[in-house]
């Protein structure tokens, strides 16, 4: 691709950051920020275990107390923190710190039972948006970049974390917010921005609404995209950069243990996530027996915040699925890999386990159809069923559906080792989502 690398304000995106922009826990060494770890998570451990009664009930119960923390190993004796916890704790149970100290609050969605709510201190905030920016830097953002966040604001994290630290890092915001989607296409024409900060699965509905309005999305002002709040492939990126000739990267959080910011992919390597470990404590874990995975091994990631106040979470369980490996371009800091799936997303079809990361790969190396798509379960007699349903490309012929079809259904029981069914329905008739697309539709009784 003939990337505009050299265009608008601060150096060509896709080198290495110079070192002056590295902030000081960037250039920590290994050593210290493994000591820096071990004083923090010793203090978080205390400070959770004196202010939230759940966190004491639960290490008592475990025998183990914040003084037995020695080493960052002894980690793995303490209990897990999962989303149950937080809801046990509903509303503000899990705070560790007097209300009139929590300057902002935000709460997921509740569509599954009680909404998970974290609270911020003022420190919170400010580290909050340290790593954020930290972030927005990592993926070539640098001060006087415009910053279009399609991200919803409210209580969902993603639209003010965003907000706040691209602030931090010097940039303009544009506050689009997730909705209006032809006004958005016309707002990024008009002021045209060289960053945006957004779910993949927008940015693809943005995309076809580019085309629609007849523009060229590869001629657009953007140059990096970072993308979060979902699951999404190698083959996501490909698509995503040949479309809009920009950057990809990816953007790791979740509400419970910050928002985004967690973790970042670096623009000149796109190898996986730096997790900002003097903020964030990672461990793998296998899912299914709870124990510590090997360097290098695959399982659920588990968080333990090492520096906030109003929320702690000791050991939180992500259900992402991921694995820890040496770090690269902040070679200090681990990465994770991109998450492909979540633990508690996994279909299980006539025994064989199916992540729709696995059906999304497998669609966008189709011809003649979107990477627009959700995945149906129903129960036929005794047998679990599931549909593929996508939509063709607008250009795509008859002809092409019909083998795009024949494709995905052999596709899937070569790779995948599954039978399923397969529909291309029509361009747009899928319903699109503003922020973090359903992919399973399970209608089974």
């Amino acid at each position: 691709m003939g990337r505009r690398l050299g265009r608008g304000p601060g150096r060509r995106l896709g080198e290495p950051i110079p070192p002056a922009l590295l902030d000081a826990g960037e250039r920590m060494g290994v050593d210290e920020l493994r000591a820096h770890q071990l004083d923090r998570l010793r203090a978080t451990l205390r400070h959770a275990y004196d202010n939230v009664e759940l966190y004491r009930r639960k290490f008592d119960a475990a025998g183990v107390r914040p003084e037995d923390c020695r080493t960052l190993d002894d980690l793995a004796r303490f209990p897990f923190t999962t989303k149950a916890d937080l809801r046990e704790g509903y509303p503000f149970g899990m705070f560790a710190v007097p209300m009139e100290q929590v300057r902002r609050i935000h709460a997921s969605s509740g569509t599954t039972g009680r909404p998970t709510v974290v609270g911020y201190t003022e420190n919170d905030l400010s580290m909050w948006a340290d790593v954020v920016a930290r972030s927005i830097r990592a993926a070539g953002g640098r001060p006087g970049h415009k910053v279009h966040i399609a991200y919803g604001y409210g209580l969902f994290t993603g639209g003010l974390g965003a907000h706040y630290g691209a602030e931090r890092a010097g940039c303009t915001v544009i506050p689009a917010s997730g909705g209006m989607t032809a006004r958005q296409v016309r707002l990024i024409q008009d002021f045209r921005p060289e960053i945006i900060m957004v779910t993949p699965s927008y940015l693809l509905t943005l995309l076809d609404e580019f085309e629609k309005q007849g523009l060229d999305p590869r001629a657009s002002s953007l140059k990096v995209g970072i993308f979060g709040a979902e699951p999404w492939t190698e083959e996501m990126r490909r698509e995503i950069e040949e479309r809009l000739d920009l950057h990809a990267v990816d953007i790791y959080g979740l509400s419970e243990v910050v928002g985004p910011g967690i973790a970042q992919e670096c623009v000149e390597t796109k190898d996986g996530l730096h997790i900002w470990e003097d903020h964030f404590y990672p461990e793998i874990v296998d899912p299914f027996t709870d124990l510590v995975m090997p360097a290098g091994e695959g399982g659920e990631l588990v968080f333990t915040s090492l520096t906030k106040e109003a929320l702690p979470v000791v050991r939180y369980r992500t259900r992402d699925l991921s694995r820890l490996l040496p770090g690269t371009a902040r070679p200090a800091f681990r990465r994770m890999e991109k998450v492909t799936g979540r633990s508690d997303d996994m279909i299980i079809l006539r025994g064989v386990n199916l992540f729709p990361t696995q059906i999304e790969e497998i669609l966008l190396r189709t011809p003649g159809v979107a990477p627009h798509f959700q995945l149906r379960l129903t129960r036929q007699g005794r047998m679990d069923h599931l549909t593929v349903r996508v939509e063709a490309r607008p250009e795509a012929p008859a002809e092409l559906r019909a083998a795009a079809r024949e494709s995905i259904v052999r596709a899937v029981k070569d790779g995948v080792g599954v039978t399923v069914a397969a529909e291309v329905v029509d361009p747009y008739t899928l319903e699109r989502s503003v922020g973090k697309i359903k992919r399973v539709v399970d209608e089974r009784s």
